[in-house]
């Protein structure tokens, strides 16, 4: 039996575009052991992914050097007898692990010029990787053909899914649309609250439920929704009150789920929903929604995309000249097919 080991990335997004690599390792090694290393915010989510035999804990914080800790945590893991370690992150504390461990071969692209920690070297063409699936498929590939790359796919725990609409008194009477209107990189990708809100009442006039996602982090966002919104009477609030785990299995509850570019957003379509994806500062021809059923909202604008946090001339126009309208629309002929 293969063992191999994943670093896993540290954002949400990347580390559900992360299981496209599993699913091509497993064409590849048909009988291989994929462990998993992972901060413990992505644990739940690495389990959903059948892929993986064992979930083991990255317990860094993001940034964290920890060179000594890192180094007996190597120690520590060379009795798995891992024949390869595929390293996503480009950072050079990320490759201190594997090395210590004792791993044969340790793939990754040069990164902070890894040389000596990494010992399968790619190097980056962006031009002939624009995606990142690409990037981290062409780690393992080595002559496979990248059509051979599927989706990500989660499970859905319905029996969970029973408990949390029983938990927040939610029912599947009106169908559902999950607004998802949070982006941790920052404002350049955040479609705009109030039309966020002018979304859901057109939604609920139009019959629908709307239910709005994100961490606790995201209350600020949901609240300022829920305020300015004018019909609240189908509108429901769960910002901060579920786990990441929690959030996959409402997900697959929605007719449609519309969302920024952000980890929501992919992970809404590893559960096989539709997805209209709202594009601002950063571009799908690099981090694209990974399913057949999702929709791309973007406008042109002569400054974007500029994958900036903030919007340099602070009219954030490529988000502002999307209107509710439109979105709404995109979301009736997802449905309506």
């Amino acid at each position: 039996m293969r063992k191999i080991l994943i670093i896993a990335p540290a954002w949400v997004g990347d580390m559900v575009m992360s299981q496209t690599l599993l699913k091509l390792l497993k064409v590849k090694y048909p009988d291989c052991q994929i462990d998993v290393l992972v901060s413990a915010w992505a644990k739940d989510v690495a389990k959903r992914m059948p892929e993986i035999n064992n979930v083991l804990i990255n317990p860094f914080k993001h940034g964290e050097l920890g060179l000594w800790q890192r180094i007996k945590l190597g120690m520590k893991l060379r009795k798995e007898n891992y024949v390869q370690c595929f390293i996503l992150p480009n950072s050079l504390k990320s490759a201190i692990i594997p090395f210590f461990a004792g791993i044969t071969l340790r793939s990754g692209f040069i990164g902070e010029m890894r040389y000596g920690l990494i010992n399968d070297i790619y190097k980056l063409d962006k031009v002939a990787l624009p995606l990142m699936i690409d990037r981290f498929c062409a780690l393992a590939n080595n002559g496979l053909k990248l059509s051979l790359i599927k989706y990500p796919e989660f499970l859905v725990d319905k029996l969970n899914q029973t408990s949390l609409l029983a938990k927040f008194r939610l029912n599947l009477q009106n169908p559902v649309i999950c607004l998802c209107p949070a982006a941790e990189y920052g404002l350049a990708k955040r479609w705009p609250s109030d039309y966020f809100a002018k979304l859901a009442d057109l939604l609920q006039t139009n019959g629908y439920q709307v239910w709005i996602l994100g961490s606790n982090k995201d209350q600020d966002i949901s609240n300022s929704i829920i305020h300015s919104a004018s019909i609240k009477h189908n509108l429901y609030d769960l910002c901060g009150k579920t786990n990441l785990i929690d959030v996959i299995d409402l997900l697959s509850c929605a007719k449609s789920v519309i969302s920024n570019d952000s980890g929501l957003m992919h992970i809404a379509c590893a559960v096989n929903v539709p997805v209209v994806a709202i594009y601002g500062s950063s571009s799908p021809s690099f981090t694209p929604p990974l399913s057949n059923r999702a929709k791309v909202i973007q406008v042109n604008t002569e400054c974007s995309p500029c994958f900036e946090r903030t919007c340099k001339f602070g009219h954030y126009n490529c988000l502002r000249n999307i209107t509710p309208e439109v979105v709404l629309h995109a979301v009736e002929n997802q449905i309506d097919k």
